[in-house]
């Protein structure tokens, strides 16, 4: 399964802290509340109150950070930040108006003892939404299925990275097979049994040691590829990795035909249609999230900076991390309306292309998925708004 791997690096000493951040996360049990916003203002034309639960809990699936931003976006008033449950909460609002309902955003990697999304979902009911990627819908649609209601990322920032300096012919990800570059990736990573299962890597030369930091890429002066986030390790390494400080180049997987949905919003399965009223109001209101974050994301920037800080789990995130991570998504089109005019929605070919690649993975994994899976048994396009999209 794709699994989130530690993308910052602690600037003091330029690796990472993973055994701090799951030492800490004994006090993050799922039977810990957060207590009412209390927030009692009027509310405005979009009221959840009657549909949906009291406060709405997402679980994302890494720290805070900019692709999580459009989350952040909806918080009110006075958000609270549990830095002991690694939890923001608060009002929810939609383009400045109350909801009636509140929100809590929960955070996932190192705060959840690097557990999936899924197996959070499946022992918290109370978890409304969560961040699934289309692949990881796919492997659990027999044992924890689960269907995604809204794409916040149009497409994913995987990507595979190399010095150009030392393959200044490679372009893309396949120029990397003829010079049989040794390829560092998260093992378990679904988009590498495709990219080696389809001739675009060799199986030989790739390597599933990857840990999260940057010892091995750097020791190896160049000759190394590597696993990484578009919208992370280019600056990261660039600005900050001591040791490199000089830029990267890169192919994002989706371009070599994985297009797998990143951290989308999914329910389970069996709970969609309890929740079809809520749903109906709510997902537009999460569209229209992603477009005012990108439009305005200095207030939720700050509280995700305030709650890297007080989490405190070894994670560093700057203002620099985050603005770079926004100019990339704009760029890159990673958050973006696709083929139509539409935020948030999935191309239903798209899904089925994901299915078609990565159902012979699973079943040579052991991990078959539902029989007489389609699309619309992992994703849902019937509680989008056609008319909320980017400008």
């Amino acid at each position: 399964m794709n699994t989130h791997v530690w993308r910052r690096l602690s600037k003091a000493t330029g690796v990472v802290a993973v055994a701090t951040a799951v030492a800490l996360t004994a006090a993050c049990g799922s039977d810990d509340t957060t207590e009412a916003s209390g927030y009692s203002g009027p509310i405005g034309p979009v009221d959840l109150s009657a549909n949906c639960p009291e406060k709405v809990v997402i679980q994302t699936d890494w720290n805070p950070e900019a692709e999580h931003g459009h989350l952040y976006q909806l918080l009110g008033p006075d958000p609270v930040i549990n830095a002991g449950n690694k939890r923001v909460s608060g009002p929810l609002f939609d383009r400045g108006e109350y909801t009636g309902v509140d929100v809590e955003i929960r955070a996932g990697g190192p705060a959840i003892g690097f557990q999936s999304v899924t197996s959070q979902m499946y022992s918290d009911p109370g978890i409304l939404l969560g961040y699934v990627d289309t692949d990881q819908g796919i492997q659990n649609s027999e044992s924890n299925p689960t269907v995604a209601v809204m794409a916040p990322l149009d497409i994913s920032p995987q990507m595979i990275m190399w010095d150009p300096a030392t393959y200044p012919q490679a372009k893309g990800i396949g120029d990397l097979k003829p010079v049989d570059a040794r390829v560092l990736y998260f093992d378990g990573a679904t988009y590498m049994d495709y990219l080696t299962g389809s001739g675009v890597l060799s199986p030989d030369q790739v390597d599933g040691s990857y840990d999260g930091t940057p010892a091995n890429f750097v020791a190896a002066g160049g000759k190394t590829a590597q696993q990484g986030y578009a919208s992370s390790e280019p600056q990261l390494y660039e600005e900050e990795v001591e040791g490199w400080k000089k830029p990267v180049s890169y192919q994002l997987v989706h371009d070599v035909g994985f297009p797998t949905y990143k951290s989308a919003m999914a329910v389970r399965a069996g709970a969609l249609e309890e929740n079809t009223a809520c749903l109906e109001q709510l997902v537009p209101v999460l569209q229209r999230g992603v477009v005012d974050y990108l439009a305005s994301p200095d207030t939720a920037n700050k509280v995700i900076l305030d709650a890297v800080e007080q989490y405190d789990t070894g994670w560093v995130y700057t203002q620099r991390n985050a603005d770079y991570a926004l100019e990339t998504m704009a760029q890159l089109k990673l958050i973006g309306n696709g083929p139509n005019g539409t935020v948030g929605d999935f191309d239903t070919a798209r899904v089925q292309r994901v299915i078609d690649v990565t159902t012979p993975i699973f079943d040579k994994q052991g991990t078959p998925v539902v029989e007489g899976i389609t699309p619309d048994t992992v994703a849902t396009n019937r509680f989008i708004d056609t008319s909320v999209g980017l400008p």
